[in-house]
């Protein structure tokens, strides 16, 4: 537990971020900021305040399908520096993996993650130009295309992170300031749940090791 010396006062890091999130949570439930202050014992600009502090965009939820992707790192650090809230970027080989393993589950999850995709405002999709077609007459005018290749496509292809960019600029809005940290929720953690089944083991364990580092 981290502590500071203010004064002849002690202060708990730990304490402070407790209560934090507390507050978030209790607004991401839906309690207004009078409801949170009143039962936090804080002022309602203090609500405000924590909210405006942590805030990474506005506007609709935006989510992210891409495969099969050569720069997956690179896709991923743009869409993470628009604070997307689904992502979900494969590479051939993670691909393949997922093919190669029980049809029931893996038919079991691609209606899962139809049905997640269903409740996001705007979805942008890097796919093959006979994938991007039907992904929209699943999803509907709320997708957003960017093919990246012919059908069928069996190896990575490249993407211009630049390009793909501007097109996230475009529908998700300008990103925050770097040094703000990105609000975590239930939300989030369903989405990068859902998200990280569909990888590999190993590959989601090096990731979460990576993370941490």
């Amino acid at each position: 537990m981290r502590l500071f010396r203010i004064g002849d006062k002690v202060v708990s890091l730990g304490k402070i971020t407790d209560a934090v999130t507390a507050i978030l949570e209790d607004r991401e439930t839906g309690s207004t900021q009078e409801e949170v202050a009143h039962s936090h014992g804080v002022q309602r600009s203090f609500v405000s305040f924590v909210e405006t502090l942590g805030e990474i965009r506005r506007g609709g939820r935006v989510a992210l399908v891409g495969f099969p992707i050569e720069n997956t790192d690179e896709v991923r650090a743009v869409a993470e520096s628009h604070a997307l809230d689904f992502v979900l970027v494969m590479s051939q080989r993670e691909r393949e993996s997922i093919e190669n393993g029980p049809a029931a589950d893996m038919f079991n999850q691609l209606l899962e993650t139809i049905a997640t995709l269903k409740d996001y405002d705007v979805l942008v999709v890097l796919a093959s130009d006979w994938r991007v077609r039907t992904i929209e007459k699943i999803l509907g005018s709320e997708v957003v295309s960017m093919p990246i290749g012919q059908s069928p496509l069996r190896d990575d292809v490249r993407v211009d992170v630049e390009e793909l960019d501007a097109v996230l600029a475009s529908v998700a809005g300008a990103p925050a300031r770097q040094s703000r940290r990105r609000k975590v929720g239930a939300a989030f953690r369903e989405a990068a749940d859902l998200a990280g089944r569909w990888m590999p083991s190993g590959e989601t364990a090096g990731r979460r090791k990576s993370s941490k580092k």
